[in-house]
């Protein structure tokens, strides 16, 4: 069997492919699926896709609600191949670009095997965890509830565990406790969400980690540094366009605008005498060669576009739509 790929994996890098990739025969007993990582901003999804893939796909930050695409990570052991759906956190939008993002979540939920729904097991069960629970109710896919975080529980953390027991018992999931930081635990999830799958082919290429090309994958680590070092100075108001990628022997020359709605976050972003917009692109250069495996030569412009999270066709020219 052979089918059109635009990006594999080799060598622990991703990297950009056209071409026809064979795709070898399941054996028996194989299973796979897909896999939809659901939870409220900021329980660690991500990190968790990064950490059961094996290397870095999705972007992480302190800073809630980074993810906006539904990313897709893969892992293939031998037993099974499983295809892991990082969806935006749920919450309540307050703008355009919100909306998008919780319904792009909302629809993952039935488009996937299992859900894995993720909470923060150093706090409670709250209001967000039960509205989330109250949809996957209404839903026919089944679901596993992941407690994350229990490398960073307090010592007396029986009040926090029981909230969840008692989630999971009046829903009938089963529970799984792990930290996607450390790994501890892990195995034991990989080992309950493969049991949930049912026998399947490979629907990717056993080396392939994830489906996104390779453009997107640099927006995001760019997008990533602006979280990680303006924090909450410009937190969600930023969109990367990738306008050029120049490959030749020797290095890999990439061009992108980075989007924002107010002059003061463009001051923000590009710093005094350009000092921020010189650290922003210096750690994202150093990513983006870990991507490629090579040298990369990275310019950044910044560009106001006022209100650009509010308008519809503003957030389709920078790729964020209602997904099918």
């Amino acid at each position: 069997m052979t089918v059109e790929l635009k990006v594999t994996s080799i060598d622990n890098h991703i990297f950009s492919f056209s071409g026809e990739v064979s795709i070898p025969q399941a054996p028996p007993e194989f299973k796979s699926g897909f896999i939809g990582i659901i939870g409220r901003p900021n329980v660690g999804k991500s990190t968790l896709m990064n950490q059961l893939v094996g290397q870095k796909v999705a972007i992480t930050s302190p800073v809630a609600q980074t993810t906006r695409n539904r990313l897709r990570g893969i892992l293939t052991t031998p037993e099974a191949q499983l295809i892991f759906v990082d969806t935006p956190g749920i919450h309540k939008p307050h703008h355009q670009l919100g909306e998008v993002l919780v319904q792009n979540a909302k629809i993952a939920i039935e488009s996937v095997d299992v859900v894995l729904f993720v909470v923060d097991g150093t706090v409670a069960c709250g209001a967000g965890d039960r509205f989330i629970a109250e949809l996957l109710s209404r839903s026919q896919t089944p679901v596993i509830l992941g407690v994350n975080k229990i490398d960073q529980q307090p010592t007396d953390s029986q009040l926090i565990d029981d909230s969840y027991t008692q989630l999971a018992k009046s829903h009938q999931w089963q529970t799984v406790k792990f930290s996607a930081k450390t790994g501890v635990g892990l195995p034991e999830l990989q080992k309950l969400l493969i049991e949930d799958l049912e026998t399947g082919p490979f629907y990717y290429p056993p080396d392939l980690v994830t489906d996104q090309p390779e453009r997107f994958i640099m927006g995001e680590l760019i997008r990533e540094q602006i979280l990680l070092l303006t924090r909450e100075e410009v937190p969600h108001s930023v969109a990367i366009a990738i306008d050029m990628v120049e490959e030749t022997p020797s290095i890999t020359r990439v061009l992108a605008t980075i989007n924002v709605e107010r002059d003061s976050q463009k001051g923000i972003l590009i710093g005094k005498g350009g000092s921020m917009l010189k650290a922003i692109g210096s750690e994202a250069r150093e990513q983006i060669q870990k991507l490629i495996s090579g040298k990369v030569y990275l310019e950044l412009f910044v560009k106001v576009q006022p209100k650009w999270r509010q308008s519809r066709v503003s957030l389709a020219e920078l790729g964020y739509r209602v997904e099918e």
